[in-house]
């Protein structure tokens, strides 16, 4: 079967209704959100029933898509609350669900039937044949296990029907467990990472301990500080959108269904400005790559890989010496609307009068600007903003329009 050509879906995520909306406005084809229970994320702020209507909605009145993830590995006294919740999602219509679980995708099939089901990576999609399992039970769509390279996943291609989707991540922050399956967060903290409820211990300090030795702590890898021995570089494959085109893969994935809307307008109009380009031609892509590889450095990263697509990764994929990300920009709001005064925003971070900022806007054009005056709910000049999620209209020297994002570096 040769390789499909068709233009892919740039996949965002979003963590609240404000980051649902500007994935949306900056370039997103499609959106995949949590709901209140039973995804994989239970810290993140995740969808109310209300939340998740008005996004659906915001979102088709822009021709993109919602997706709801409900990918948790269920326990029997999950089963009952599980059936409904697809029953409710039935009646809310989002565009698909993502479950790892067949037990869920036999609840989801029963109570939901009119909504797609995509098989997440949570369920060890490694080779053809599973595909072609999935395919079977009503599956179109399958996003890969991370551990599989270009090669593998261009073979899988070749063994599947046409239309059949094949879905995978090409940003964000790599799992240090197979496929995502972890049991250090449930081992060490009591919180099951299967269940939504991961603490993250890929990114904490270890040492060893000799049996025979109790209490003296060796360094695993030769720094005085210790090591974190399982804290990978992050995902980053702005560089290789034509060999993902190639390979067949049909939904480009962002991961992040925690982060700020800072980075997702960062990954989303810098991907979709690729996308746009690769398919264009490799002029094009070649020209707009040096931007690309810019603007992917101010949202928070913790170094970049290509993962396991060119080959098994090696010691030059983790970050042995710190667990902390690189964040050189600082968001400081969206802006919700305008009116003659200025531009009206939920201040996020501290800024004052007199700095210079940046207005991202979704078409690629940064715009710097200087601070003119800060305006309070009361009608009140203010001289800095220090109080989060503060309502504030913000007058600049520069024209900033509804949904454009506001930045200062670091």
């Amino acid at each position: 079967m040769e390789t499909t050509t068709k233009k892919p879906e740039l996949l965002i995520p979003a963590s609240s209704l404000e980051v649902l909306k500007t994935a949306v406005i900056f370039g997103a084809d499609a959106v995949y959100i949590g709901g209140e229970a039973f995804s994989l994320r239970a810290k993140a702020k995740n969808f109310s029933k209300e939340d998740m209507i008005e996004g659906i909605a915001f979102a088709h009145a822009h021709n993109v898509k919602v997706h709801v993830t409900a990918n948790i590995l269920a326990h029997n006294y999950d089963l009952e609350e599980a059936a409904a919740y697809f029953k409710e999602l039935g009646e809310i219509g989002p565009d698909a669900l993502i479950i790892a679980d067949p037990g869920m995708v036999m609840l989801a099939k029963e109570n939901c039937p009119g909504i797609d089901i995509h098989i997440s990576t949570q369920a060890n999609n490694t080779n053809w044949l599973t595909f072609r399992f999935w395919y079977e039970q009503g599956v179109r769509r399958v996003v890969c296990a991370r551990e599989l390279s270009l090669k593998e996943i261009k073979e899988i291609r070749e063994h599947i029907p046409e239309d059949m989707e094949i879905e995978a991540f090409i940003h964000g922050a790599m799992c240090i467990s197979y496929s995502g399956r972890c049991l250090l967060s449930s081992f060490l903290a009591g919180r099951d990472a299967n269940r939504g409820e991961c603490t993250h211990p890929c990114r904490w300090k270890y040492s060893i301990v000799e049996e025979t030795r109790p209490g003296e702590y060796h360094p695993v890898y030769e720094n005085e500080r210790g090591t974190y021995i399982f804290n990978s570089k992050d995902l980053c494959m702005i560089e290789h959108i034509d060999d993902l085109i190639d390979a067949g893969v049909n939904s480009f994935k962002i991961e992040g269904r925690m982060k700020t809307a800072l980075y997702v307008a960062t990954v989303a109009r810098t991907y979709r400005k690729a996308i746009d380009a690769a398919l264009s031609g490799p002029e094009a892509y070649a020209d707009i790559l040096p931007w690309c590889k810019e603007e992917i450095s101010k949202c928070t990263y913790r170094l970049f890989t290509t993962g396991f697509y060119y080959g098994k990764p090696d010691e030059n994929t983790q970050i042995y010496d710190n667990n902390t990300y690189v964040n050189e920009y600082i968001y400081l709001g969206i802006v919700e609307e305008t009116d003659a005064v200025g531009a009206k925003i939920h201040q996020r971070n501290k800024f004052s009068v007199g700095d210079t900022i940046e207005i991202m806007k979704p078409n690629g054009d940064n715009v710097r600007t200087k601070v003119l005056k800060l305006i309070t709910e009361n009608g009140e000049e203010a001289e800095s903003a220090p109080h989060p999620k503060q309502a504030l209209t913000v007058v600049l020297s520069e024209p900033a329009e509804r949904y454009d994002l506001l930045r200062c570096k670091a």
